[in-house]
């Protein structure tokens, strides 16, 4: 792991609405287009990959989430060894995916950073920033999508009622905190 200030360093509370950073979680980005790559995913790691738009799937260890026909998320549903970024996961597609040409991994850990954001006043925050419509979105467990907030590309994954998992580059991730501090102390 790279060694960089966390965006978050401790969880923040406003009014009906909890933000905080989960680190370290494992976050690779996989590839593929082939039926064989699917199953042989899916058979690494005990998970179906998504193959409808905007959604996800999880198992015990790993949430998969869809973004574009061959391309998705990986990343782990526990924190990993923060000192680290030897992961069995990725090693274990390299072996099953990339080795046997059905598609490619990349390890996104350092690049992404994952806020977890809690509470009813979500959707509201969100459409302060962002001209997506969450309407439909915020009762839809499991859906995905990648959409702007505050003009820098995010990734916002629908976990569970009143609870989203937001990806965002590390590079934006300050000045995006920045503004949502900003915000949600107005909500």
């Amino acid at each position: 792991m790279l060694n960089y200030n966390q965006v978050l360093p401790e969880q923040k509370s406003f009014q009906d609405l909890q933000i905080k950073e989960v680190k370290p979680i494992m976050k690779l980005i996989i590839r593929g287009k082939k039926r064989d790559f699917i199953s042989s995913v899916g058979k690494s790691l005990s998970i179906l990959l998504p193959t409808e738009a905007n959604t996800s799937s999880q198992s015990a260890n790993l949430t998969a989430l869809w973004l574009s026909p061959d391309e998705w998320m990986i990343f782990s549903n526990e924190p990993c060894d923060e000192t680290s970024n030897d992961y069995s996961t990725e090693k274990l597609l390299n072996k099953n995916i990339s080795k046997l040409d059905l598609g490619a991994i990349t390890d996104v850990t350092d690049q992404f950073v994952m806020i977890n954001l809690k509470g009813n006043k979500i959707y509201q925050l969100f459409q302060n920033g962002s001209p997506f419509n969450f309407n439909d979105f915020q009762y839809k467990k499991g859906s995905v999508t990648q959409t702007i907030l505050l003009k820098i590309d995010v990734i916002i994954h629908n976990h569970k009622d009143n609870e989203v998992n937001l990806f965002v580059r590390r590079s934006f991730s300050e000045h995006l905190m920045s503004w949502v501090n900003d915000s949600a102390s107005r909500l």
